[in-house]
């Protein structure tokens, strides 16, 4: 939870070093999770992530929505160190995985995406350093 300073990098943006910054906060007690992310380059859009679970299905999901009205749905699960999400759409296929690391102070994500079928290619990685 808290505040967090993220900085990465995308592959359409080669001479860029992004910088921003995620919040992650409980909504309902506990029941949902809700990540708000923002990078300081208008190429990269703001978004908003909620994280619920199926408590009898034992399954996770998150729904996605940026400042261009663009929503999407993708699968989670965590195990050990390691959360992951994923969305496989034909048109435009995306999975995220982030390593949990030094004592949960710093998270590092790596992504890939794949459009119209063709193969993985690298997307946004970003590392969140824990401020709060």
């Amino acid at each position: 939870m808290g505040e967090w300073q993220t900085t990465g990098f995308h592959p359409y943006l080669p001479d860029s070093t992004l910088h921003g910054r995620t919040s992650f906060d409980w909504l309902e007690g506990g029941a949902y999770l809700i990540m708000h992310s923002e990078i300081d380059d208008p190429n990269v859009p703001s978004g908003v992530a909620i994280f619920g679970s199926d408590d009898v299905a034992k399954k996770y999901s998150m729904l996605y929505f940026d400042e261009r009205g663009i929503s999407r749905k993708y699968e989670v699960t965590m195990t050990g160190n390691q959360l992951q999400w994923w969305r496989d759409e034909p048109s435009f296929s995306q999975r995220f995985t982030i390593a949990i690391e030094d004592d949960g102070n710093k998270m590092v994500g790596k992504g890939e995406m794949s459009r119209e079928g063709a193969a993985w290619e690298k997307d946004l990685t970003l590392t969140f350093v824990r401020l709060t």
